[in-house]
């Protein structure tokens, strides 16, 4: 059946920006961020992508985004990091989920888990370096060593990892990050007084922005997560060879010739100055697209970029045509990688003050995804 809108994503592109994340890495391995349906683009067909290209482990931030993962076919390891009470551990645990903790009272709760199913958990211990969100402040770090090497000699849980991420690697040269790596390097050598870390821990803290730009913070393993997407992770400094892999379209609806002063949509927003061609786009709010994109972002439709006219609805929008030719069924593009002169994600995220990442994750499941540039 024919839809209106798709968003096409080109899994040639994700490949190419994998090839190029690997080359940035230095060695370390990747661990590629799918979480939130793979930044919008689709959680199993890019899990799979990715692994082709290199990447040997995932991470999402829900345990049932994970088991989506295993329910798809994938069987590469996967760490699930943001673990919130009443998650579905034992079943996590029955699919070979390894499992972030932060707190003694997560380790209570994930132990609990074990003994329920016989399952050893792989465990990732998160330290707070300085982004006051995730992970154990580093007054509270020694306590949760001591659990985890309580609950390791038990067999209860195996150490797999110790991590922490950064709150401004997309902001060259802020000062936190030096005082988070220094915060990271504390943590690792708790870690290693209390018997939690060696060579079989991996240690990680580099998400897209630190695996460009710091290469003293790969440590044995980086978390890719918007980049291998095509987006960059710090626009000032440039797209650093990146390919974005979305392309979203849709299909006019409705062309219509409307006269002088007509009112456009909601509130009229908008009057057309003269006698006018209006095309309506059949993609809103509810499909993602900013309802204060209203009047400010633009989209290619007859070979030129044409602002949005009037208040974006749930469902739709209305574009000026003036006196070019426009039919029903004609392509308009919302963006793309801009090789036909189309926006791009990252020029309607500067236009709606926000980021690429917010851009592709709220395209909604009312647009289907498209996948080109299969293997």
């Amino acid at each position: 059946m024919a839809t209106p809108a798709q968003a096409r994503v080109d899994l040639t592109a994700i490949r190419h920006n994998v090839a190029l994340l690997k080359d940035q890495a230095g060695g370390a391995e990747l661990m590629g961020a799918v979480k939130a349906d793979a930044y919008g683009h689709g959680l199993v067909p890019c899990a799979a992508t990715v692994l082709e290209a290199g990447v040997s482990r995932l991470g999402t931030a829900f345990v049932r985004e994970a088991l989506e993962l295993r329910a798809g076919g994938v069987t590469a390891p996967i760490l699930a990091w943001l673990i919130t009470p009443d998650e579905p551990l034992d079943e996590a645990l029955a699919q070979d989920i390894e499992l972030s903790a932060a707190d003694e009272r997560l380790l209570d709760e994930i132990a609990a888990a074990v003994r329920r199913t016989g399952r050893t958990a792989k465990m990732h211990l998160e330290a707070d370096t300085g982004m006051s969100r995730g992970g154990s402040p580093l007054a509270a770090w020694p306590g949760v060593l001591a659990k985890a090497m309580e609950l390791r000699a038990e067999g209860v849980i195996e150490i797999v990892g110790l991590w922490s991420h950064f709150a401004c690697a997309d902001i060259p040269g802020h000062p936190s990050i030096e005082q988070q790596l220094e915060a990271f390097k504390s943590a690792l050598k708790l870690a290693e007084q209390a018997g939690a870390s060696g060579s079989h821990v991996i240690r990680h803290i580099s998400n897209s922005a630190a695996t460009m730009t710091l290469p003293d913070a790969r440590y044995d393993l980086v978390r890719p997560g918007i980049a291998m997407y095509g987006l960059s992770p710090i626009p000032e400094l440039g797209d650093f060879g990146l390919r974005p892999a979305m392309t979203l379209t849709a299909q006019v609806g409705l062309v219509k010739r409307v006269p002088e002063g007509s009112g456009v949509s909601y509130a009229h927003l908008y009057t057309t100055d003269r006698e006018t061609t209006l095309g309506l786009v059949p993609l809103g709010y509810a499909d993602g697209i900013l309802r204060h994109a209203t009047g400010r972002a633009e989209v290619l439709a007859g070979g030129r970029r044409r602002q949005i006219a009037g208040r974006v609805c749930m469902d739709q929008f209305m574009i000026d045509m003036g006196d070019d030719p426009l039919a029903a069924g004609d392509e308009v593009v919302l963006f793309g990688p801009g090789d036909g002169g189309e926006p791009t994600a990252q020029e309607w995220a500067d236009t709606l003050g926000t980021i690429t990442h917010e851009i592709v994750t709220r395209i909604g499941s009312r647009v289907p995804r498209v996948y080109e540039g299969r293997a």
